[in-house]
């Protein structure tokens, strides 16, 4: 917010040196607000198979993904001073509003010049048959340019970008102060986490990622980027796994030699690390183009030959024995992978979770009758309600006498106890 825009519509157009580089990712970067927020498309999915994203150089990439999740992060402030800013404030078609909202994000939220932010702006007004609009842009941007920053510091930036209905079920399971932490740490991008596969090479990666060790053993990387052109992937060295992800396969203990179901196993990341501890696992999951993925996976690491894949749903498969091990990674609601999926809370409604719950409890259902005696049965979400988890589990305990819990220790877990609850169970928060 350095230089300053022209006042005027005329002064944009005339003003020849304003930078129009980077206009295509800013394109690309519309047609992907289109997919994600009126399409309700995933921005993962979104992403690997727009072929504009694709075709961008790195550094148009690069500027792109910081721009579409920016928007989509910080969306409920973006909508907020766009509202301050309108002389009548009134519904706009959508794809207007996402236009303001790709200017906003770069004046409030990006070091982006603000003439090229206004300027890029109304061009893409006008490609997109808003030629009438582009005063309307220009004027708003403006004042975005200059009251923005007051604005901005007296937003409730985590009650803006959090739905009303998620923060009222994060207060009543973990109180107003947590929850206010779980929105605000919502808001800062996740570390990209790995796990090395040689336990002799993790010095050297941590070397060259510049990477601190987390208690759990793996490998934090402050800074991401695209993780298929980073050094070691390809080789398969190392795979992509959130640290909390990778703590309940720990939980397992030595699972050398043994058998492990993996049940709603796709992409893998937990298969693949139960492998490396030299598990024999069973991977299902009902999605086949999902299960592709982890096979890639596999392949690149090495690990195929250890892994059975099979394609079916794991809430009424069998196996043709009962199994010592089952790790029952339920599909939830993914509010927990928010800080590295900020499209989720854009993607998710109220009433998802009543459906998640009933078939997560399917699951355990269907789980623990596939579990043999003194099996050890590990189940989780990387959902932030209580629903989703610590409910689901206190009833299906008490609906089942001959299962029983067993507390997590520190121990197990490298001496990270920071989330374990009085109950022995791991609730890991976004904050933690």
């Amino acid at each position: 917010m350095v230089e300053s825009a022209p006042e005027t519509l005329e002064e944009l157009e005339n003003q020849s040196d304003l930078s129009v580089e980077g206009l295509e990712a800013r394109r690309v970067v519309l047609l992907i607000l289109r997919e994600v927020l009126d399409r309700k498309q995933a921005l993962d999915h979104v992403l690997d198979n727009d072929e504009g994203f694709k075709g961008l150089i790195q550094r148009d990439r690069a500027f792109a993904r910081m721009l579409v999740t920016t928007s989509i992060r910080r969306l409920g402030q973006i909508d907020d001073l766009i509202e301050k800013a309108e002389e009548r404030p009134g519904t706009k078609m959508p794809l207007l509003q996402h236009i303001l909202r790709i200017g906003v994000a770069q004046i409030m939220f990006m070091a982006v010049p603000d003439h090229a932010a206004v300027d890029t702006s109304v061009r893409l007004a006008e490609e997109n048959g808003l030629e009438r609009q582009k005063g309307f842009v220009n004027g708003l941007l403006r004042t975005i340019v200059r009251s923005g920053p007051v604005w901005l510091s007296k937003q409730d930036e985590a009650r803006l970008n959090t739905p009303e209905w998620l923060l009222k079920l994060w207060i009543e399971d973990y109180g107003f102060g947590a929850a206010a932490e779980i929105a605000k740490a919502n808001l800062s991008e996740a570390p990209l986490d790995i796990t090395v596969k040689d336990k002799k090479e993790k010095n050297y990666w941590a070397a060259q990622f510049k990477a601190t060790e987390m208690l759990t053993g793996t490998l934090r990387k402050t800074s991401g980027g695209r993780v298929q052109e980073m050094e070691g992937f390809a080789e398969g060295h190392w795979w992509v796994q959130d640290a909390s992800a990778a703590m309940p396969a720990k939980l397992f203990g030595d699972i050398d030699g043994q058998t492990v179901i993996d049940l709603c196993a796709a992409p893998g990341g937990k298969t693949i690390q139960m492998v490396s501890m030299g598990a024999q696992v069973i991977a299902l999951d009902r999605s086949v183009n999902r299960l592709k993925r982890l096979e890639e996976n596999a392949i690149r690491l090495g690990f195929s030959d250890k892994i059975r894949v099979i394609a079916s749903d794991a809430a009424s498969w069998r196996p043709k024995e009962a199994a010592p091990y089952i790790l029952l990674d339920a599909p939830c609601s993914a509010t927990g992978t928010i800080r590295r999926h900020p499209d989720v809370v854009h993607l998710k409604a109220e009433g998802d979770i009543a459906r998640l719950c009933d078939l997560q409890r399917r699951l355990l259902e269907n789980a623990f009758d596939m579990l043999m005696p003194g099996g050890i049965l590990v189940y989780c979400t990387c959902s932030l309600q209580k629903s989703e988890g610590e409910a689901q589990i206190e009833a299906f305990l008490e609906a089942h006498g001959n299962a029983a819990r067993l507390p997590i220790q520190p121990e197990e877990l490298g001496g990270y106890d920071e989330s374990l609850t009085e109950d022995g169970d791991l609730r890991v928060l976004p904050y933690h």
